[in-house]
């Protein structure tokens, strides 16, 4: 640690003149503190109408995009299922066959 670093230690109060570890003082807090903001809460009519105005900016799926999306969701779920099943019976099977049961 060079003379620099020692002297600026010193003025930060981390450090005391005779170059030992200056005693730990509690941080205290020269901000004080916000206060809390204070906003208007809005009624459950103005929430309500709120609500409708955002739904109508939603680009909500045509009834036949519905059935493609929950078409291919089936057909994927029915895949996985297989697969699993199979890779299930397959294992079952050679445990049964390592254990001679």
């Amino acid at each position: 640690m060079n003379r620099q670093t020692k002297r600026m230690m010193q003025r930060q109060g981390q450090m005391d003149p005779d170059g030992s570890g200056a005693p730990a003082r509690p941080q205290v807090s020269t901000r004080a503190r916000p206060a809390p903001r204070s906003t208007p809460r809005t009624t459950p009519a103005e929430f309500l109408r709120e609500v409708r105005s955002e739904l109508h900016k939603v680009a909500w799926p045509t009834r036949s995009e519905v059935a493609n999306y929950s078409s291919v969701v089936l057909v994927t779920l029915v895949l996985l299922i297989s697969f699993i099943f199979v890779l299930n019976y397959g294992f079952q099977k050679a445990v049964m066959t390592l254990l001679g049961t």
